[in-house]
């Protein structure tokens, strides 16, 4: 594969409008993702953006390369859809190649743009031998991939060599974000429309396509694609859903999880759970007593996002809970806020413990008294809780 089988993934280079850019302009509903903000653009910058299947990082990217279009000639910037390679050696050669077209063009800083590597095993070894020769040092290399440990793991290849560079974790809107969004100003003043908005948000989650409508089972097939992608079985994958879902939203075992599938052990459970965290679909709250996390205990499982937690439900065939949908947003905001989350249960049980907020869900559950120092939200407190939470 040469640079130039690459022109239609950059149409640029011939003065045409990008595809992402073009649907990302047309959609109903639209906005400027502000992490692009947030990447380094110095050379030399390795930097690193995470997060789940669609949720944006393409069109962020494409439109990022956009602006920089409007201060950089058109062949200082590569964007690589690396699912296309067949290995890291083609990958290494299509960088060598833009090197060279660089130095005939007479062009100092380059702006490389790695989209999904997560498709591509070994994909840093095309990049680092370069990086490590200073091929590289004045350039600008953004990496993207929706498989958080996997990447993780994979920046560690690169110590000492990321120069000004980010990482950064994209995820589907917040209801604060998807409020903003929708032009939804002083919500404390309009509380029967953020509470219909938190209806909306409830069904179509933070996903740009589900916020423009489009069909919930195209994200559907993009992690079924993910799961046969790394050999995963889509009846184990499907019976564990159901399993998590059930339980929910009390606390439980990777053991009891296992003891109602049909007959998986609970490792082979554990880690299919372990496969849906890095793909951003299922998040972990432990137990916590005082400062001591016990890792080993009951833990509680929560979805990401709610169109998540409903497109599962319906494919694994479980019955979604109006309160556990209600705790899951809850602790996702406060894990998105604070980094972590917890829960402690003694002579009663606290849903989410993160920073110093306790916070009990009371959606669709039976009242009892709790210590003055947890905060209890009823039904319609949630979404102002999480509006709070995000502008504290």
């Amino acid at each position: 594969m040469r640079l130039g089988d690459l022109v239609y993934m950059n149409p640029w280079w011939e003065g045409k409008e990008d595809y992402h850019v073009k649907r990302w302009r047309e959609q109903k509903i639209h906005w400027w993702p502000k992490w692009t903000d947030e990447l380094s653009l110095e050379p030399f910058s390795l930097n690193f953006v995470l997060g789940p299947r669609q949720v944006g990082k393409t069109t962020g990217i494409k439109l990022l390369i956009k602006e920089l279009l409007k201060e950089n000639p058109p062949e200082s910037i590569l964007y690589v859809n690396v699912e296309i390679l067949p290995d890291h050696r083609e990958l290494a050669s299509l960088l060598r190649e833009f090197e060279g077209m660089k130095k005939r063009e007479g062009i100092n800083t380059g702006y490389i743009f790695l989209d999904e590597v997560t498709s591509l095993d070994g994909w840093w070894r095309g990049l680092k031998p370069l990086i490590d020769a200073g091929m590289l040092e004045n350039d600008v290399v953004t990496v993207t991939g929706s498989s958080s440990l996997r990447v993780k793991r994979d920046i560690e290849m690169f110590p000492g060599r990321r120069g000004e560079g980010k990482t950064l974790e994209v995820m589907p809107l917040s209801f604060a974000e998807y409020a903003e969004v929708m032009g939804l100003k002083r919500p404390e003043l309009h509380r029967e429309k953020t509470l219909g908005l938190f209806e909306e948000y409830l069904k179509t989650g933070g996903f740009p396509g589900s916020i423009n409508g489009l069909p919930m089972e195209d994200l559907l097939g993009a992690y079924i694609g993910e799961f046969v992608r790394f050999g995963k079985s889509l009846e184990i994958a499907r019976e564990t859903f159901y399993a998590l879902i059930q339980s929910a939203p009390s606390a439980t075992s990777f053991r009891a999880l296992a003891g109602m599938t049909s007959g998986y052990s609970y490792k082979v459970v554990q880690d299919y759970i372990e496969f849906f965290r890095e793909l951003y679909i299922i998040g972990i709250a432990y137990l916590k007593e005082g400062s001591r996390v016990l890792y080993k205990r009951e833990k509680k499982f929560f979805f990401r996002d709610p169109l998540l937690a409903r497109l599962f439900s319906a494919w694994s065939g479980a019955e979604l809970r109006e309160d556990a949908l209600y705790e899951w947003l809850v602790q996702e905001h406060l894990h998105r806020k604070f980094g972590e989350v917890y829960y402690y249960r003694n002579s009663y049980e606290v849903d989410a413990i993160a920073g110093n907020l306790k916070v009990e869900v009371k959606a669709g559950k039976a009242h009892r008294r709790y210590p003055r120092n947890v905060i209890v939200l009823e039904r319609e407190d949630v979404p102002f809780f999480l509006l709070e939470l995000w502008e504290g």
